[in-house]
């Protein structure tokens, strides 16, 4: 079994990560961190765990019990992980981050949207970013991986097949995106997300290239394509729990069938045991609540010859702790799929 620990437990991350661990079948989850909990038992953070585990949650001073782990996911907030990745590494550790630290091989896009300096410049350079549908390879020769964020996991997996065909203009791409609140992470009590504020209302937010998923989106195409990219990126909060769906445009470099549309699609992921092709309805976030699916359905505009591509996640599975599982499972050699195949459920 892999001694497993999870830093950041409370948060909803780190609580899905818990949720999904604890039926993994090749793992003993041995250590949860978290600052707030610590001492405290894992259901007084998560009531719906209730039972299923004895263990307490830490504080992180104790660095030599996550040391002993041969697996380590940090899901704490920006700045954090850097701190601590250089000695996991060095005590043998493998480490998925779950925070934005290792997501750019670009170094200077670090500072220039998270304000602030990376502080392990080398490690950085062997990370790998953790999308499996585009670096599966990469990640299993890997101790070190950057998992994506959650708007990036929706909007890349649906343009990837079109850019790597080169069937559109990736100068022309334009992403709208819609996320629940839990996007914004367990400890944000501001006004904006008190649930009187938020209800029966949709607005946008960090607009005109403001997001900091803005450069992770536009690296990972860059890196598809060969050329630079800039795109537009237009995130929105909507009234519900969780979910994400990305609505995507570009130009068509040439007229599109319908089922030629979709073949390309259904080729291209027809080995992902994670993405669904939708071939005549298209996905709403409902269909992928508590899973580790990408829901994908598309179609092609004549009138204005653009191709339109919409994609559904949960954002605290696969855009978050099932695709951080899905990542370790490809490190250590276990099953993909292993304790995400229909993990199914909603929050506890």
């Amino acid at each position: 079994m892999l001694n497993v620990a999870v830093v950041g437990a409370s948060g909803y991350g780190g609580g899905e990560l818990i949720r999904i661990l604890l039926r993994h079948p090749f793992v003993n989850l041995t250590v949860a961190i978290s600052e707030t909990y610590s001492g405290k038992p894992m259901h007084a953070a998560f009531p719906g765990l209730y039972g299923m585990s004895n263990l307490q949650f830490q504080s992180l001073g104790n660095m030599s019990a996550l040391k002993a782990c041969e697996m380590v996911f940090l899901a704490q907030e920006n700045g954090r992980a850097m701190k601590i990745v250089p000695d996991l590494l060095a005590a043998g550790c493998k480490v998925v981050d779950l925070s934005a630290d290792f997501r750019f091989r670009d170094i200077e896009i670090y500072p220039e949207w998270y304000k602030m300096q990376h502080s392990c410049p080398l490690e950085n350079q062997t990370a790998v970013y953790g999308l499996p549908e585009l670096h599966r390879s990469e990640i299993k020769e890997s101790r070190l991986v950057g998992n994506p964020g959650c708007y990036p996991t929706a909007s890349i997996l649906a343009l990837a097949p079109l850019l790597k065909a080169e069937m559109i203009d990736p100068k022309t791409v334009v992403i709208d995106a819609k996320s629940g609140v839990s996007g914004v992470g367990r400890a944000k009590f501001s006004l904006d997300y008190h649930y009187p504020e938020i209800n029966e209302s949709v607005s946008a937010y960090k607009i005109a290239g403001t997001h900091r998923h803005t450069p992770e989106i536009e690296s990972i195409i860059s890196e598809i394509t060969g050329i630079k990219s800039v795109i537009t990126f237009t995130p929105h909060l909507i009234p519900m729990s969780r979910g994400i769906l990305a609505t995507c445009y570009a130009n068509a470099l040439r007229n599109f069938s319908p089922s030629e549309l979709y073949e390309q699609y259904a080729d291209f992921y027809k080995t992902e045991p994670f993405v669904t092709i939708l071939p005549d309805s298209l996905p709403a976030t409902k269909h992928t609540l508590g899973s580790n699916r990408c829901h994908i359905g598309m179609a092609f505009d004549t009138r204005n010859q653009r191709i339109t591509v919409v994609s559904a996640i949960d954002n605290l599975v696969k855009g978050a702790a099932g695709q951080a599982v899905q990542n370790m499972n490809l490190m250590f050699g276990f099953d993909e799929t292993a304790a995400l195949i229909d993990c199914g459920g909603i929050w506890p």
